[in-house]
């Protein structure tokens, strides 16, 4: 009976084997199918213990953190294969006494990139858009629009599934324009001025595609927003953004190479023809438009009083066009190639030098700086696939590879601080850092925390946690540092010229002074958040701001005992 049994078992497996060996491509079929589905089944569980994770917050600390294992354990299943698959031993950066709980937050650590309005909707959900006047922006009214002559004719983009009222003001505000329209619940139109006549409210009748409980304008009528704009927003000139007011180069030839006579002279005709011409800087002397670089002969590091150069445009009376002894600077949308190349070292480095920072303290923005400035790829204790995605290609060598011209971190601790030889210490204002910080973790690289998360519990946990951080990151760094440099976030944005140049040498390098004003035209790079959504409020309570005087006052004297320059007094604004 058994063998009968046998046989009949086995007459089916050869069918399947005998179809299989007639149709290999089933065969492949069959085992793509199979390791997709467990691939679904294995990401699912991840969710499922990642979000039973966020439910018990706030709960036994102990059972928190017994539940914050295991969702770490089955992360870093997940996780590794993109992440950590050559760091094994590396931990995620964070507060050293929040590192025992990592697991319950290990996803956050990485910048949730994307949209960052989906968030924002959510946090105004049921509230119309037209309603609100929050400081950010404002709604004007329907107005006509059409294809021969747009009321808004700035910039334009279209989203026929996201489109939403927050994302076109967005755009709009971070290139500088004044007003913001939608159309056909799909269509972003950017402008200075509204060049259309008003039309009846109910005309403006259709909804967003990306937001339902909003109206996006209509069949050629455009919803028209007034755009609260910060200062640094302000001054654009749509895509071009305003340099300021320059005195005459003594070798006008040499400085600015092409000039060109323009008839009814405008802003726009100037920016347009140097952009044209594929050059980074649209200079206006009247009704002269010169074209060029920045260089050692026109260096823009001396700039005069605006008053100078009010002069007004023959083709547009609100604008200045500047005089022949006092030009007004525009850098077009050209971008300056001198100081965009970039590679890993020839031969790999004896020295490892870290660029250390409290997470929030503008180490991505100074990594952009350093590798145009010299060349060189940055490195990364960690791996972001976001910013390598950026352009960060050093970002998935080893941190010890030595191919690199420094290396980020965030980590202290006297073991990771001295494994470096040297170091490059950013240090930014508390309260601003811990800010960006914020913004990065519930919005990504340039995105924005939600209001939601502002006003919730998530915010002065925050701070709870990470203002000692910022303190203790700094102490340590003096304290175990081999050879520290320190960098001041505000006054490298005050002195970009001289402070990476003082970071360059500092790196061993020469300093090429025409990669240098590159830079300066180049320096914002992707990592800049928009001028228009700014919180209205001061998130900080008395509490916590007498916390954080206490802790810059702290770091402040660590700087002075080294014979370094204490905090920036802007670091202390309740101690003036």
């Amino acid at each position: 009976y058994a063998c009968v049994g046998g046989a009949s078992m086995a007459r089916p497996l050869l069918k399947i084997q005998r179809y299989f060996r007639r149709k290999p491509v089933r065969f492949f079929s069959f085992i793509l199918l199979y390791l997709t589905a467990g691939s679904l089944v294995f990401l699912h569980s991840g969710f499922v213990g990642d979000s039973s994770a966020g439910a018990n917050r706030g709960r036994d600390p102990l059972l928190a953190s017994q539940l914050g294992k295991r969702v770490a354990e089955g992360a870093q299943m997940n996780g590794r294969v993109f992440k950590e698959t050559r760091r094994p031993t590396l931990r995620r950066y964070g507060p050293p006494w929040m590192k025992r709980a990592a697991g319950k937050d290990s996803h956050d650590w990485e910048g949730r990139g994307g949209d960052y309005t989906s968030s924002w909707n959510r946090a105004l959900k049921g509230r119309n858009a037209k309603d609100l006047d929050d400081g950010r922006a404002k709604y004007i009214g329907c107005y006509i629009d059409n294809t021969a002559k747009r009321a808004l004719r700035g910039v334009s983009f279209f989203d026929y599934k996201k489109m939403t009222v927050f994302r076109c003001q967005d755009n709009c505000a971070e290139r500088g324009y004044l007003y913001s329209g939608l159309e056909f619940g799909a269509e972003c139109y950017c402008g200075h001025k509204i060049q259309a006549p008003n039309a009846s409210d109910s005309e403006c009748n259709m909804e967003c595609k990306g937001d339902k409980g909003n109206l996006c304008g209509g069949a050629n009528r455009l919803s028209i927003y007034r755009l609260e704009l910060s200062q640094e927003s302000l001054r654009r000139y749509g895509s071009a953004i305003f340099k300021g007011c320059f005195h005459r180069p003594d070798n006008v030839t040499l400085a600015l190479p092409i000039s060109a006579v323009i008839q009814n002279m405008s802003v726009e005709k100037c920016v347009d023809m140097c952009t044209e011409k594929e050059l980074p800087l649209a200079i206006l002397a009247g009704d002269m438009c010169l074209c060029g670089y920045p260089t050692r002969h026109f260096t823009l590091h001396e700039m005069e009083e605006e008053d100078m150069c009010l002069h007004r445009c023959h083709g547009e009376e609100f604008e200045s066009c500047g005089n022949d002894e006092y030009f007004v600077v525009y850098q077009t949308q050209v971008q300056d190639n001198r100081c965009m190349d970039r590679r890993f070292l020839p031969t790999r480095s004896k020295q490892l030098i870290a660029l250390a920072s409290f997470p929030g303290a503008g180490n991505t923005w100074a990594r952009h700086l350093i590798e145009l400035a010299t060349g060189f790829y940055t490195g990364s204790y960690y791996f972001d696939g976001s910013l390598y995605n950026k352009g960060f290609k050093g970002e998935r060598d080893h941190w010890r590879s030595g191919r690199t011209i420094c290396i980020k971190t965030h980590e202290s601790g006297k073991k990771e601080i001295e494994a470096f030889d040297a170091s490059i210490v950013m240090i930014r204002n508390p309260y601003k850092a811990l800010m960006a910080e914020f913004n990065r973790k519930y919005g990504g690289h340039i995105g924005f925390a939600s209001q939601a998360h502002w006003r919730g519990k998530e915010w002065p946990e925050f701070v709870k946690n990470y203002a000692p951080w910022w303190a203790s990151h700094t102490l340590d760094w003096l304290q175990y540092g081999r050879n520290v440099h320190v960098v001041h976030f505000e006054e490298l944005k005050r002195e970009l010229f001289s402070k990476l140049k003082g970071m360059v040498l500092f790196l061993g390098l020469e300093v090429a002074e025409d990669r240098l004003l590159c830079v300066e035209g180049q320096k914002d790079g992707n990592f800049k958040r928009s001028g228009l959504r700014k919180l209205d409020y001061d998130p900080y309570t008395p509490e916590m701001r007498a916390s954080i005087d206490e802790l810059v006052m702290t770091v402040d004297s660590a700087l002075k005992k080294r014979n370094m320059a204490g905090v920036p007094k802007e670091y202390r604004p309740t101690l003036r």
